[in-house]
């Protein structure tokens, strides 16, 4: 049984305590938060003890932390607990700074502690299966990748403010599932983004809407589009083009029902939000950290693919305000 400590008593620490408690293998034993009122009511709801950070990572028989605190946070966080023999799943990004994200991967590196990065994405059942597909060489070589990623509303522009901006706080989803379905990071990005849905979001330096382009070494491309505005639901789609063929998966809906009548087709709409869509995914993810701590095999997702998500995401920022094309460099992703 590996007990488990999550930092982070918000929304999305709440969701991962659904996916710890879900799991057979894993207790949650511990909770911390800077919000204590809101770690005494999460460890209550789910029967753990609220304890700090501190005491958390002093506990020898604590085996692994789960970090969903906020985004400044992460790396420091993943260093101190590398540092205290805790294995790690850390919600994504690393960190805002690419910089500090590097740092963090050179720090941590050959401690012999797992870290694994939170792409819950990856563990999408519909994702996994079209991975899958592709890995057996069912439309032989990938050649265009083309990623929809649309949120039902725009965030608040004080989250904006905090965010990073769109491209690492929310395309940074669909640069991991790029460079996971391509085999790595792409050798040059273009980006254009502008501020459309809300002028607010301008105003604070953020866009929200963007395309950015990836390109490999070897010619192949891919295409993400992101929005932070689609009033018909939680818009996620991904399309690969291959040279025997094509892969698609597609929303995942309300309910299958589809009506058809003399005077057309419908069907219901896409489920609204992430938690509707990705709470099998977060469960997932947490399985697959389980069984990799357990087996002491690799990490599904690498400390160090989180960084190649980190540095799509500044070079797309770079691009973006220059208009310029940016390469992916060796020094941007460790090497």
């Amino acid at each position: 049984m590996l007990k488990v400590a999550l930092l982070g008593a918000g929304r999305i620490g709440q969701v991962h305590a659904k996916s710890i408690l879900a799991n057979a293998e894993s207790a949650l034993v511990a909770i911390a938060d800077v919000n204590a009122a809101a770690a005494q009511a999460l460890a209550a709801e789910v029967g753990a003890e609220a304890r700090s950070v501190e005491a958390i990572l002093a506990d020898p028989a604590i085996d692994a932390v789960l970090i969903a605190t906020s985004t400044d946070t992460h790396s420091a966080l993943i260093e101190r607990a590398t540092a205290a023999g805790k294995a790690v799943l850390c919600e994504k990004p690393v960190d805002l700074s690419l910089d500090r994200a590097l740092a963090c991967q050179a720090a941590t590196a050959g401690n012999g502690v797992p870290v694994m990065i939170g792409f819950n994405r990856r563990f999408d059942p519909n994702f996994a299966a079209l991975k899958a597909a592709f890995d057996r060489g069912e439309i032989g070589k990938g050649e265009l990748l083309a990623i929809t990623s649309f949120d039902p509303a725009p965030p608040p522009v004080s989250y904006v403010r905090v965010s990073g901006g769109l491209f690492r706080d929310m395309m940074i989803h669909d640069f991991d599932m790029a460079c996971w379905i391509m085999g790595g990071a792409p050798a040059v990005v273009s980006a254009t983004g502008s501020a459309i849905v809300d002028p607010e979001i301008g105003a604070a330096g953020d866009v929200d809407t963007a395309v950015v382009t990836l390109t490999w070494a070897d010619g192949r491309i891919a295409v993400i589009k992101n929005s932070r505005r689609a009033g018909y639901g939680y818009d996620q789609r991904l399309e690969l083009l291959g040279s025997g063929g094509l892969l698609s998966a597609q929303n995942v809906l309300e309910n299958t029902v589809q009506k058809i009548t003399p005077a057309g087709a419908s069907s219901a709409k896409p489920v609204y939000f992430f938690l509707e869509r990705y709470m099998r995914a977060y469960e997932a993810e947490w399985s697959a950290f389980v069984a990799a701590v357990t087996a002491g095999t690799a990490m599904p997702v690498p400390l160090a693919e989180g960084v190649a998500a980190l540095a799509c995401a500044e070079a797309a920022t770079r691009a973006a305000q220059s208009g310029c094309a940016v390469a992916i460099t060796p020094d941007m992703l460790g090497g």
